[in-house]
């Protein structure tokens, strides 16, 4: 089974920047109850610290597409949208080559 990576770029609304990075915090954390995700990473950008980068891994289509589903995940993911300038900026992408993880 292939791998499935993603990319998102998440901007910060205006003055909102510290609680956004609060309320992804909470996001990974609760990413927990998801088991096909492999890698749920946040990134303050050091260039604008209204943008935040996620990079993600999962197992496969299958765990994509539950992603978010879990009861956990809604809770955490329902203050993002008054949080964030617009929607986020998704990539998505087909690892191939890494060091400290299996694709």
């Amino acid at each position: 089974m292939a791998k499935i990576a993603l990319h998102a770029l998440l901007t910060a609304a205006e003055g909102k920047a510290a609680e956004l990075e609060a309320a992804v915090t909470n996001l990974v954390a609760a990413s927990a109850e998801e088991a096909g995700l492999e890698v749920y990473a946040a990134c303050v950008d050091t260039t604008d610290a209204n943008k935040i980068h996620f990079f993600e891994i999962y197992t496969d289509d299958a765990a994509l597409g539950v992603h978010g589903s879990g009861d956990a995940m809604k809770a955490a993911m329902a203050p993002l949208g008054d949080l964030m300038d617009g929607g986020p900026a998704i990539s998505f992408l087909r690892p191939f080559a890494a060091k400290g993880l299996e694709v």
